[in-house]
């Protein structure tokens, strides 16, 4: 499930039926289960494209530093001179690792994977209060009604 799914699924899941409290206190427990199971999915697809990272940075360090040989860089559909002739001292591969669409494409799908996580964090947290926001609209009701 993607984001905007996750989004959309909550917004209706969210949904407190004013005239069945009951039935929306005992779905509760349901829909914990439900977004528990999302949760850790979301945290095992982010531990998996960390690591994939890892393995990516240590290969273009590998790259950059001209320790690859040069079936290994076909291999990978990478071009053969990273720096197009340019003498490239030590302090500035940090721009040359910034700007690496590879990595950053990485990097962006960590942080949309960490955003779903923490999304799923909240989502979860807010169940867990739940029966105090049910409490709350009975005791609201019955304020209402004078008693």
């Amino acid at each position: 499930m993607n984001l905007k799914e996750l989004l959309e699924t909550w917004a209706e899941d969210a949904q407190i039926d004013q005239m069945s409290l009951d039935k929306t206190s005992r779905n509760t427990p349901t829909l914990h289960a439900k977004y528990l199971s999302l949760l850790s999915d979301a945290k095992l697809n982010l531990k998996r494209v960390e690591s994939e990272q890892k393995t990516l940075l240590k290969d273009k360090w590998l790259y950059y530093n001209g320790k690859l040989s040069r079936e290994e860089i076909e291999e990978k559909n990478w071009e053969p001179d990273p720096f197009n002739g340019l003498k490239v001292l030590k302090g500035e591969m940090d721009y040359y690792y910034n700007s690496d669409p590879e990595i950053q494409k990485s990097e962006e799908r960590i942080a949309y994977f960490k955003t779903v996580v923490e999304t799923l964090q909240e989502i979860i947290g807010n169940l867990n209060w739940r029966h105090q926001t049910i409490k709350n609209i009975i005791d609201w009701k019955r304020f209402e009604s004078g008693g």
